[in-house]
């Protein structure tokens, strides 16, 4: 004690080192449990297209299918998401059922039914189509996983009745298990010969944009229920 005392008083320059060690070493501390309470930041969110040729992008070059120009569209508007493309062209709603369980991985986070098209131009009887996406979107409600079914308008030539049934379809069925709703897939491009190829019935690439301008903020609202989720 007497060699500290003959020692004299601490320099300034003694106690301004202490004191800036201090500081870094609590600094450090902070920085530490903040690390270790900051939550683990969100994962990718995986969307899938269950759907058709109009999922698929038939003859429509790479790159170019809806799930492509939807996930880059996403992708701007600061969403984390990988579109799963699950299309596969000429399915009716039966095909899509009937892949289902490979086609949607239990890691998905959202879905979306784009089938019935095939169903409608082949002329099935609505009420199978009904029961089939019905089947569907049962198994989607059953593992929890938000979904948003895409609707099909029947063509004028089928006749008033088989119209009103089919285009009765989807409405009844996302009110029922609670899916998001999009009325018409093809809103905004179909008839329009600039946004289709030549058989008039598969969007362009350009026709594939304007669907995905359209539908981007419904998907949007789904995507918000699976972070929910």
């Amino acid at each position: 004690m007497s060699e500290i005392l003959k020692a004299g008083p601490p320099s300034y320059g003694h106690w301004r080192a202490v004191v800036q060690a201090a500081a870094l070493v609590a600094g450090f501390v902070a920085a530490l449990a903040l690390t270790c309470a900051a939550p683990v930041s969100a994962q990718t969110l995986k969307l899938v297209a269950l759907g058709d040729s109009l999922t698929a992008g038939y003859g429509l070059p790479p790159g170019k299918a809806f799930p492509n120009q939807l996930e880059a569209a996403l992708k701007a508007r600061g969403f984390d998401v990988k579109v799963v493309n699950a299309g596969v062209s000429g399915d009716t709603a039966d095909d899509g059922l009937a892949r289902y369980d490979w086609a949607v991985p239990p890691d998905a986070d959202a879905l979306i039914v784009e089938l019935g098209a095939n169903d409608m131009l082949r002329g099935l009887e609505p009420k199978q189509t009904k029961k089939t996406l019905a089947t569907i979107l049962d198994r989607a409600k059953t593992a929890h996983l938000p979904t948003l079914l895409t609707g099909v308008l029947a063509a004028p030539n089928l006749g008033a009745e088989y119209d009103k049934a089919f285009d009765a379809i989807y409405p009844a069925l996302a009110q029922q298990y609670g899916a998001v709703l999009y009325p018409f897939f093809l809103d905004g491009a179909a008839g329009d010969p600039k946004l289709n190829q030549p058989d008039g019935l598969h969007p362009n690439a350009a026709g594939v944009a304007v669907i995905v301008g359209r539908i981007l903020p419904t998907v949007e609202d789904l995507l918000k229920r699976a972070n929910r989720s």
